[in-house]
């Protein structure tokens, strides 16, 4: 717990390569409830100092993790590739993004102004009472959970997103490892702590557990000191989780990012004039990472034209000529082909293409399923999400079916809107309907590829995630653990540097409903 191992209990569980399903050599001990009960209380005692820090201390520690992170570049991959089966350029890749997020929450940490400084002063003349001094910032909310996503393992698993958000906050982190690449993660943990150690940070700031069971996590959840989870996944998992958490005495936000089928409506001048490479960089953006991207376009919408035609033939051919990859884990493999069978087994829906099979284990071969507007509107389950490299091409015949779909979809992550000029215009009330149904909507593009910053949201509206107003990228993740807090009356002296009259941080402020811009 903490700096200390522990390996208490006695059941074990081994990692294994997807690639050639093997069973990987290193045991792993399961946590037993008391271990996870002494990690949460351990982040308990740590928040009380570590919640204390300044911000250029936290930033100078996260800005230390990322130094641990790549200086392990070579051991961290290569056991990664191992136990997913991802190639070694998608793990360094990815490896850079993980340390490139804790810099900019490092770099959000010095300037200060997230905080989001609020100042009412005092006026002991007004009538018919005197207006109290009043100043709110936010603070952190205490020890989190959080949850190893098996689809980035670096990106959102120990160190991820969720760590560092919640690190960045001031609250202390006890990470469940992922059970599909637990070796991955004691390597990240690892680094995390001896970071913590030369930081000069509290023993406990950051704790690992492992567990192959439900159980290990639902202890999480339920412990009583644990103020808020984080977690990417399925959405049965994190639905589960939310469920947890909201019949606890004292229940605690869950900020699940549960899945989406990222829709792409093809408008028809888009369609007519670049049909090609529209189908071309579809087909792309479906295989990329062999669709375990949480924003793989699942839903095509196209219109029912000859250039549509066009568009579905190069589509087909791409796919068809596509090769299989492995997945990351056999379980992966598994449900993403019994959702295949499931869609294919819809009277109204054909399998129009798909790729070749190769020879390693877990394969995730690429297809392309086809229902018209109308058998999609009258049969909710296809709009279900199949985690892999699939996507279900939906023929319109008009604007009004494709408008009717908009309405009528879930909550999703992203939609995308392929669309010149005047397509953008004459489908302007299309535009109006997918702000209210996702988090971030592109123009042009594809949604696969999450650019990590400060404007980024990556959330969405139910089953997408379980709280719309949150992002699980980009720096604006780090008010998921915290919550604001209002001084009346308090001595300057009592205050905290963010709230003190003079603005010794010299950060951004609302003072008395006019913002003051820091002298910098």
């Amino acid at each position: 717990m903490g700096s200390t191992s522990s390996a208490k209990g006695e059941t074990l569980f081994y990692a294994s390569n997807p690639s050639t399903g093997q069973q990987l050599n290193t045991p792993y001990h399961e946590a037993t409830l008391q271990e996870v009960d002494e990690a949460i209380t351990l982040a308990e005692v740590a928040f009380t100092e570590y919640r204390e820090k300044t911000g250029s201390e936290k930033a100078a520690f996260l800005e230390t993790v990322a130094d641990e992170l790549a200086a392990l570049e070579q051991e961290i991959v290569g056991i990664g590739s191992q136990e997913t089966g991802l190639p070694v350029g998608r793990l360094t890749g990815e490896l850079g993004r993980t340390t490139g997020q804790l810099k900019l929450f490092a770099s959000l940490l010095r300037d200060g102004s997230w905080v989001d400084a609020r100042i009412d002063t005092a006026d002991s003349n007004r009538k018919p009472v005197p207006k109290p001094d009043t100043r709110q910032m936010q603070i952190a909310l205490g020890p989190v959970g959080v949850f190893g996503a098996s689809n980035f393992p670096l990106a959102f698993s120990a160190a991820g997103g969720d760590t560092a958000s919640a690190l960045a906050a001031g609250c202390t982190v006890v990470v469940k490892a992922h059970p599909a690449h637990p070796g991955t993660s004691e390597l990240v943990g690892n680094a995390i702590i001896n970071a913590a150690k030369k930081s000069n940070m509290p023993n406990g700031v950051f704790s690992m557990v492992h567990g192959a069971s439900i159980a290990v996590g639902q202890a999480i959840v339920r412990h009583p000191l644990i103020k808020a989870i984080g977690f990417t996944g399925s959405f049965r998992g994190g639905k589960s989780l939310f469920d947890e958490a909201a019949r606890r005495d004292e229940p605690i936000p869950v900020y699940a990012e549960m899945g989406s089928t990222n829709p792409v409506f093809v408008l028809p001048g888009a369609l007519k004039e670049n049909h090609e490479a529209l189908a071309t960089g579809l087909s792309g953006s479906v295989q990329l990472g062999v669709g375990q991207f949480c924003t793989n376009p699942g839903l095509t919408i196209v219109p029912e034209q000859e250039e549509g035609n066009l568009f579905e033939n190069v589509l087909k051919e791409s796919i068809s000529n596509a090769e299989s990859a492995t997945m990351l884990t056999d379980s992966i493999q598994r449900a993403y082909n019994s959702g295949l069978e499931k869609l294919r087994s819809k009277e109204a829906v054909d399998s129009i293409s798909y790729g070749k099979k190769g020879e390693q284990q877990a394969q995730g071969i690429p297809e392309v399923l086809s229902v018209s507007a109308n058998d999609f509107l009258s049969d909710k389950d296809l709009e279900e999400e199949v985690f892999g490299p699939s996507t279900l091409l939906v023929r319109t015949q008009d604007k009004a079916e494709m408008v009717k779909i908009a309405k009528g979809l879930n909550g999703h992550l992203t939609a995308t809107v392929q669309g010149t000029e005047t397509d953008l215009v004459e489908h302007a009330d299309l535009l109006k309907i997918l702000e209210r149904k996702v988090g971030r909507l592109l123009i042009n593009g594809f949604p696969t590829g999450v650019e990590v910053c400060h404007s980024m949201v990556h959330g969405g509206p139910f089953p997408a995630t379980s709280d719309s107003r949150m992002t699980s990228v980009g720096t604006a993740a780090i008010t998921r653990f915290t919550r604001p807090i209002c001084y009346q009356n308090y001595p300057d002296t009592l205050l905290p540097d963010e709230l003190k009259t003079d603005n010794p941080l010299n950060i951004l402020r609302l003072e008395n409903g006019a913002y003051v811009l820091p002298d910098k």
